[in-house]
């Protein structure tokens, strides 16, 4: 199993890996991780018998930024060029690794890592399978998908770039930790995270790195938001070296993190969630039950996040806040969140719009497949 560069690409794998093992209990299971990669944390999983690290890098394709914009920004162009360079010593190390170990099967979820270890595979005859989230495959699976003998896909096979023969459609992968929410099933959340069982809890994330600019906007309204609704409670994941972005303010009811684990639970526990509009989230946040404000980044290649956050917009199964409204008075984050917490009843139908949207099984049917292959 191969995936990384944020969380997004590794939890998938989790749940994958779990399923591999109820059904082929004597399977033993590679993970192929990025070396340097930050969330050892996620790959140390006993679902894991092996994990191995290479060198990979990120190519940096901006979607809101123009052509002329990105001819002058020397430092991206130099830190593609870094990148590239980590990417061949990625692809030499896992070609060896590959040599090595003989796999049957590699299953690649994309991110950066997926790139060198899924091109080493398909040049090596490895059988290979890819799984997108989003309806815009990435780079990795675009480059490595070519020798895919299956590739299990999020939605309707013919929206992909792949032949309709060899293209499964499995939904988006979640975890199995991410459950349908009840009330009580919420105040045993509040009661593992030591939060109050009474009142409203807000959580806010950007994604595993964090998200600077939902920070920024959080920070501003916490104060009021906290002052306003005297029974809320805000978590609020930051992103690594990102918790001071509070500065000198504090508060007993304000609870700051780089980094949430179990994140099923947090989000359980969770009244209202803000977060980006990645496919995995919105998959956990359907599953759970959850009412979300959505805060797409407009920056990603392909804009996939946008389009995700446009067909929950027309769903009428979340709010969506766009990055240039976010301080916006009247459709801003502050605005969205005053009308949500102040408002069981639009909680209570958001949450129940999303959860009709669920993804069912993905998990069983991705191992299934690769088993498939496998043999």
């Amino acid at each position: 199993l191969t995936g990384g560069g944020t969380g997004g690409h590794i939890t998938p794998l989790l749940a994958v890996a779990e399923q591999l093992k109820r059904q082929a209990p004597n399977c033993e299971i590679v993970y192929v991780g990025e070396r340097g990669g930050r969330f050892g944390e996620l790959t140390n999983s006993p679902l894991f018998d092996e994990v191995y690290q290479v060198s990979a890098g990120k190519f940096r394709r901006y979607h809101s930024t123009s052509l002329l914009e990105k001819l002058v920004d020397f430092r991206t162009i130099a830190l593609n060029v870094r990148d590239a360079f980590r990417v061949m010593i990625g692809f030499v190390q896992a070609w060896f690794l590959l040599r090595r170990l003989r796999p049957r099967v590699v299953f690649l979820k994309g991110g950066y890592v997926g790139l060198p270890v899924g091109v080493a595979a398909g040049l090596q005859r490895i059988p290979l399978v890819t799984h997108d989230s989003d309806a815009i495959p990435g780079l990795a699976n675009r480059v490595a998908g070519r020798w895919a003998m299956r590739h299990a896909v999020a939605s309707e096979p013919g929206t992909y770039p792949y032949p309709t023969d060899r293209t499964v459609e499995v939904g988006v992968l979640v975890e199995a930790s991410y459950s349908h929410v009840t009330p009580a099933r919420q105040k045993q959340y509040r009661k593992e995270l030591s939060l109050p069982a009474e009142g409203k809890v807000l959580l806010v994330t950007g994604g595993s790195s964090g998200a600077v600019r939902i920070n920024t906007a959080i920070a501003e309204v916490a104060e009021a938001l906290l002052s306003a609704h005297t029974d809320l409670v805000i978590v609020h994941q930051a992103g690594k070296g990102k918790a001071g972005i509070y500065g000198g303010y504090t508060h007993e009811r304000l609870h700051v993190l780089e980094f949430l684990r179990p994140m099923a639970s947090y989000m359980g526990a969770a009244d209202v969630v803000v977060c980006r509009g990645s496919a995995n989230t919105i998959a956990e946040l359907a599953v759970q039950g959850k009412p979300a404000i959505v805060i797409p980044s407009p920056y990603l290649a392909n804009g996939h996040q946008l389009k995700n956050a446009a067909l929950l917009a027309e769903q009428g199964s979340a709010v969506v806040v766009q990055e240039q409204d976010i301080e916006n008075t009247e459709v801003g984050l502050h605005a969205a969140l005053e009308n949500l917490l102040s408002s069981p009843t639009s909680r209570d139908e958001l949450a129940q719009r999303l959860h009709k949207t669920a993804p069912e099984n993905a998990a069983e049917k991705v191992a299934s497949l690769i088993i498939e292959v496998a043999r």
